[in-house]
């Protein structure tokens, strides 16, 4: 079993800006030369989250939308009296989407469904320069 861990610098706009990573993830897969495994990709901080969507404009509106009415920017957050940054909201978004999603491959390729994506979603208040982990799991 071999384990490569390999980084995505991405930028983003904050905001449930969402950003697809699946031809990063694909081209990292390809140079590991790994046939059969997983994939794990994993958001560093509390303010972003990862997960799988059909990247489509209808979505790239839809879940930041839905994002907003589970935990609306402008609500009162117990972490922003706390802190006073402000985004609070952001914390507990990215709480409910997970820091990381994991894919298997066999035969070098990502078992995805043919309009599924890898999405890293930034939730902060604010742009963002962001380093995601992806770490490749497997067998030659």
């Amino acid at each position: 079993m071999d384990i490569q861990t390999e980084f995505i610098e991405i930028e983003t706009q904050g905001h449930s800006d969402i950003i697809d990573v699946t031809p990063q993830v694909h081209d990292l897969l390809a140079k590991s030369g790994l046939k059969e495994g997983q994939v794990t990709v994993f958001a560093s901080g509390s303010t972003a989250g990862v997960t799988t969507i059909e990247y489509e404009p209808g979505l790239l509106k839809d879940i930041p939308d839905a994002l907003n009415k589970i935990a609306p920017e402008g609500a009162s957050y117990h972490h922003d009296a706390t802190w006073g940054d402000g985004n609070g909201n952001a914390h507990v978004r990215a709480a409910l989407i997970g820091a990381s999603f994991t894919v298997p491959f066999t035969s070098g390729r990502l078992l995805l469904g043919t309009w599924q994506q890898i999405v890293v979603i930034d939730c902060d208040n604010r742009p963002r320069s962001r380093r995601i982990a992806v770490q490749i799991m497997g067998e030659l």
